[in-house]
């Protein structure tokens, strides 16, 4: 079958679910027998997410080739339990640069390079690229920001030139918002009717809203929107606040969503369902047990608000765990400075059944997680540092059990005495030119994994790959004072003799990993670590 197209736009505001919806259609046709993919195009003039701020932007989601993406694409990895590339995630810097790239190499061949048609081209051409490298039937293409914003005015006006060419191949989608003010009780399509009218403005004609609210919408509200907004009543789709995003693919198929797009791009539905979500959604509303995990960490404090998704795919990676062996997750978050402060203050992790000390880069807050893991380690808690995480609980165990007071990283102090963490040796020139974008050890490296260990027993198998994020590493100067004081390196790069994974002896569980295994996790396959590890804390 020819290519087809979905854009996603939203409108009102940011953070109303464009993401999981693109991720729920994107599971819905592939319920559907059809092959789909999905990429996010965002405004900023960053190359890619690797530079962001994690607070202000969320989490860095990584692909298996290195990508450093905005987190919505690890949103359509999870629900489609499939891994995507860097060719997935699109930025205006990215689309600047190549077209600059190809200007200085004279492939426009003399012609006058302008921002129209040329950015809009070259969005298209890596829209095409993404479907032809997925073999897909269906890409998806979120589209960042909200209409009317001057930043995506560039990347809509692609998304019009595709349908002016093809308009049986091409489809949008408007996620809007409908509020309902508390002083007026009632909920109001007007800003929803005023985002259409914005999107009309940009050659672009909604063929479903989906419309996001506290509560349904009821019928009279979709016959208003269907009357300003153009569409038909029953391409309204009602899309209420729900307790979990993995409800949502249910929601948009009872409002039989899939079969909207079907029929309007001119397709049958194959012979698939949605039943093996349908029974993992049914398992878990029906837990009752539950199991507290305290993240310990710093990048979810920004003012007054906790703000967690610098921490997105650790969270979902415990929900899918957790929700494999019934039980409830009950996620704590606790500031590593606090323990800065208060080395006291660490007795009131008893009251946790698990410790997590996930990545993170600079100084603050790192004598606080120490301090954790001293705790976890001596009294038995179940803990699981990831990257950063583990480079402490290294360094912990040097200066604690080895006894060499000084251990640090490089990463601290420049010139410390004993860098136990260290920076990679071909990282040091990039850091010297400032280099600093896309230049990290990214992506997917093996690991060998020696048996009968913690780790092994996980991952019951040899050899693995992990997705990775970092430029230090622990010191193989240091590994044999290391291993003589019992720490276990369970897990090693083979190419690179790198220390991937360490653990101690008689603890329940206590495993440090160099890569990010949360990035891998899918709800209907729970990473194997994390599953260990909340078994570990469901015992305890």
């Amino acid at each position: 079958m020819k290519q087809k197209y979905i854009f996603v736009t939203g409108g009102v505001m940011s953070g109303i679910g464009k993401g999981v919806t693109t991720a729920s259609i994107l599971l819905i046709l592939q319920s559907k027998g059809y092959k789909a993919t999905a990429m996010k195009i965002d405004p900023y003039v960053n190359v890619d997410a690797g530079t962001m701020n994690p607070v202000e932007h969320g989490e860095i989601f990584v692909t298996d080739d290195g990508g450093e993406c905005d987190q919505d694409i690890g949103n359509y990895e999870r629900f489609s339990e499939k891994s995507l590339n860097k060719n997935n995630y699109l930025t205006t810097g990215k689309v600047y640069q190549s077209v600059i790239n190809k200007e200085r190499n004279l492939e426009y061949k003399g012609k006058c390079v302008e921002v129209v048609p040329h950015i809009p081209n070259e969005t298209i051409a890596r829209i095409k690229k993404a479907g032809k490298e997925a073999d897909a039937d269906f890409v998806l293409i979120e589209i960042g920001g909200t209409v009317g914003e001057y930043q995506n005015l560039l990347f809509l006006e692609a998304a019009r030139m595709m349908h002016l060419k093809n308009p049986k191949d091409v489809l949008f989608v408007l996620v809007s918002y409908l509020p309902i003010p508390s002083t007026i009780g009632e909920m109001k399509t007007k800003p929803t009717q005023n985002a259409n009218r914005i999107l009309n403005e940009a050659g672009i004609q909604p063929d479903i809203i989906v419309g996001r609210s506290s509560h349904p919408i009821d019928e009279t509200r979709k016959e208003k929107i269907s009357t300003f907004c153009n569409i038909e009543p029953d391409d309204v789709i009602s899309a209420p606040d729900l307790e979990s995003i993995y409800e949502i693919p249910l929601l948009l198929d009872k409002e039989k969503t899939g079969e909207k797009i079907l029929k309007k791009l001119e397709l049958k539905k194959k012979k698939k369902d949605l039943s093996e979500w349908k029974n993992f959604i049914t398992q878990m509303k029906n837990l009752k047990k539950k199991v507290r995990i305290a993240i310990v960490g710093k990048y979810f404090e920004t003012g007054d608000f906790v703000l967690t998704d610098s921490y997105l795919s650790v969270i979902e990676a415990i929900k899918h765990a957790s929700w494999n062996l019934n039980h409830k997750e009950e996620i704590v978050w606790l500031s590593a400075e606090k323990y800065e402060k208060d080395e006291k203050a660490v007795k009131e992790l008893k009251q946790y059944d698990g410790i997590i000390i996930p990545g993170g880069f600079g100084t603050r807050g790192v004598e606080g997680k120490i301090n954790v893991i001293k705790y976890c380690r001596k009294n038995n808690i179940p803990f699981l540092g990831l990257c950063l995480g583990m480079q402490l609980a290294v360094i912990e165990f040097a200066r604690n059990v080895c006894k060499i007071k000084d251990a640090s990283s490089s990463e601290f102090e420049k010139n410390c005495t004993h860098p136990i963490i260290d920076v990679m040796p071909d990282q040091k020139s990039i850091l010297k030119r400032k280099s600093y974008g896309g230049t990290m050890r990214l992506g997917s490296y093996k690991c060998n994994i020696k048996p009968k260990t913690t780790s092994f027993k996980a991952y019951k198998r040899k050899e693995i790959d992990e997705r990775h994020r970092h430029r230090f590493e622990v010191n193989n100067e240091y590994r044999e004072d290391l291993e003589k004081k019992g720490l276990i390196i369970s897990g090693v790069n083979p190419d690179h003799n790198l220390i991937e994974i360490v653990e101690i002896k008689k603890h329940p569980f206590f495993v440090g990993v160099q890569f990010h295994p949360e990035y891998k996790s899918r709800p209907l396959s729970p990473h194997p670590l994390f599953s260990e590890f909340i078994k570990k804390s469901i015992q305890r």
